[in-house]
C-alpha cells in the first residue's frame, strides 16, 4: 500500500557547509472518492486512514451520521503498470434508502477542503445535531495542555515536519484518536469517519484540536460532528468565528502555553482554581488586633 512518507536526496546547506544526505517527505497522492459506482470527488492526501478519510467526506457533506448509513467501503483496482492496486480510489456503498449527494465536479487540494462551492449558502450544509445545548465545561489548564499532547501522537511529523494534525480529545484532555494528513481538512475529515464507524456521532463532550489555524471549513466540519469545541494553535478566520457564534461552537485560537483567545463560547472555559496565599484572610476578615 502507499506510504506515508517518503525519501528524497537533498543538499542540506547552512553558512558555508554543504552536505547531501537523504530527506523525509511527507507522500502527497490523490484519492479518488467513488460512491455506488460513481465518481464524486478527488481529493489530495497523505494515504493512510482512507476509509476513515472517505466516511469523515461524507459525514462532512451531510450525507451520512450513522455506521448503518455505509453498506460497505472497498478499494477499487488501480492501474499501475505491474497489474498492482494504486490504493488510490475508492468505492463507498451506501445502505438501501440513505440518498446520494450530488457530485462535486472538481478536486479538492491539500489546503482547502470547500474550495469550488457555489455559494456561502451551500457551504452551510444543515447540521443534524446542534452544540448549543452541549453543556460540557472545560478546566483551563487542560485546554492548555492539548497541544503538546495532539504534538506528542504525531508520528509521521516527527519524520517529515509536514503534516498537520487533527485530535479528539475527552473533557478532560484524554486522547480518543489523532489523524495526520498533508491537508488539515483530511486530518478532520479522517477524525469524523473514525468516529462515525465508531458509532460515536454525535461527538457530544468532545474538543477538536487542530496543529494549524481555524478555518472555516474546520469549524464546519466540526459542527457536522456535533463538536462542541474546536481548538487551533493558530488564528481562526472572521467568517468561522462567524459560523461558530452561530451554531453555538466554542471557539479557541491562538493556544500556545498557557495564552489562548476565546472567539466564541467563552462559558465552556472554566478559569483556574486560584488558592489564597499563605496569611491572607478570607474576605471580609478583619486582621488580628
Amino acid at each position: 500500500m502507499s506510504r506515508v512518507a517518503a525519501k528524497r536526496r537533498v543538499l542540506k546547506v547552512k553558512d558555508a557547509a554543504r552536505l547531501r544526505t537523504v530527506d523525509s517527505l511527507a507522500a502527497e497522492e490523490p484519492l479518488e472518492i467513488r460512491l455506488d459506482g460513481v465518481p464524486l470527488t478527488v481529493t489530495m492526501r497523505t494515504p493512510g486512514d482512507d476509509f476513515d478519510l472517505a466516511a469523515g467526506f461524507l459525514v462532512s457533506e451531510g450525507a451520512v451520521s450513522a455506521p448503518g448509513d455505509l453498506a460497505a467501503i472497498r478499494y477499487c483496482a488501480g492501474a499501475t503498470a505491474d497489474g498492482g492496486n494504486t490504493y488510490n480510489v475508492l468505492d463507498v456503498r451506501l445502505a438501501p434508502g440513505v440518498p446520494r449527494p450530488e457530485p462535486r465536479n472538481f478536486y479538492t487540494t491539500s489546503s482547502c477542503g470547500v474550495c469550488g462551492k457555489a455559494s456561502l449558502e451551500a457551504v452551510r450544509t444543515v447540521a443534524r445535531w446542534s452544540a448549543a445545548g452541549d453543556p460540557v465545561t472545560l478546566r483551563q489548564p487542560v485546554v492548555a495542555g492539548l497541544p503538546d499532547r495532539l504534538r506528542a501522537a504525531q508520528r509521521v511529523f516527527d519524520r517529515t515536519g509536514g503534516l498537520h494534525a487533527a485530535g479528539l480529545f475527552t473533557a478532560e484532555g484524554e486522547p480518543l484518536c489523532v489523524r495526520e494528513d498533508v491537508g488539515r481538512h483530511n486530518a478532520v475529515d479522517k477524525l469524523l469517519g473514525w468516529a462515525l464507524r465508531e458509532g460515536r456521532l454525535p461527538l457530544r463532550g468532545c474538543v477538536l484540536m487542530v496543529s494549524g489555524r481555524a478555518s472555516f471549513e474546520l469549524v464546519q466540519k466540526a459542527v457536522m460532528g456535533g463538536v462542541p469545541v474546536l481548538a487551533a494553535v493558530s488564528a481562526p478566520s472572521s467568517l468561522a468565528a462567524e459560523l461558530a457564534a452561530e451554531e453555538g461552537l466554542t471557539l479557541i485560537g491562538f493556544l500556545r502555553g498557557t495564552s489562548m483567545n476565546v472567539y466564541t463560547g467563552e462559558h465552556r472555559l472554566r478559569a483556574p482554581d486560584v488558592t489564597p496565599s499563605a496569611g491572607t484572610g478570607s474576605a471580609g476578615a478583619r486582621s488580628p488586633g
